[in-house]
């Protein structure tokens, strides 16, 4: 017999120190080329996505102390067109913490690269991640330690978002359920 924690008792596991904000938060810059251009030359939507999600799982990993994978990525909005020769700000934090899955909070800035303007937001997006074991399974996570105000809002905002993210999921099955009692074939 092993000493791991099952998902079926709660009871047994054992608590997980908090960790503040703070401790995962990180930036990631990248200069934009040519290479990233989509067909109007502006940065094609795609690679900022991938740098989001690169930021994100950045922190969900250095939350969690160790992997963990995109679960969902929600309300990714683009403000403004990125161009080539901006430099692309990345910067992320966990507003959230559940049993084994994150919310992370991203923004995405651009500056020109040879100029001292202040840079400009041009998107954001919130990611969940779940953290997991070598073999793929999730894993619980620290509870994430609101350090400030505009944290603790985070937080707040991030459980409205969980909350919408399952009723829309038991929406969408309860609807398929009931198409499917009527015989319906989707």
């Amino acid at each position: 017999m092993t000493d791991q924690v099952t998902d079926t008792d709660p009871a047994m596991e054992p608590d997980i120190p908090g960790k503040p904000t703070s401790a995962s938060r990180t930036t990631l810059s990248h200069i934009m080329t040519h290479n990233d251009t989509n067909l109007l030359g502006t940065v094609h939507g795609g690679v900022i996505m991938k740098l989001v999600d690169d930021a994100a799982g950045a922190v969900a990993g250095r939350h969690s102390g160790g992997p963990a994978v995109t679960a969902s990525m929600d309300e990714m909005v683009f403000l403004e067109p990125v161009r080539v020769g901006d430099l692309v700000h990345v910067k992320a934090q966990v507003n959230w913490t559940g049993r084994t899955s994150m919310e992370i909070g991203v923004r995405v800035l651009a500056e020109r690269w040879n100029e001292s303007d202040p840079a400009t937001q041009v998107g954001s997006a919130y990611l969940v991640f779940t953290a997991v074991d070598a073999d793929g399974k999730p894993r619980r996570v620290p509870p994430v330690v609101a350090e400030t105000d505009r944290d603790r809002r985070r937080y707040q905002e991030a459980q409205i978002r969980r909350t919408h993210r399952l009723a829309r999921r038991r929406a969408i099955r309860e609807l398929r359920e009931k198409r499917a009692a009527e015989g319906f074939q989707d």
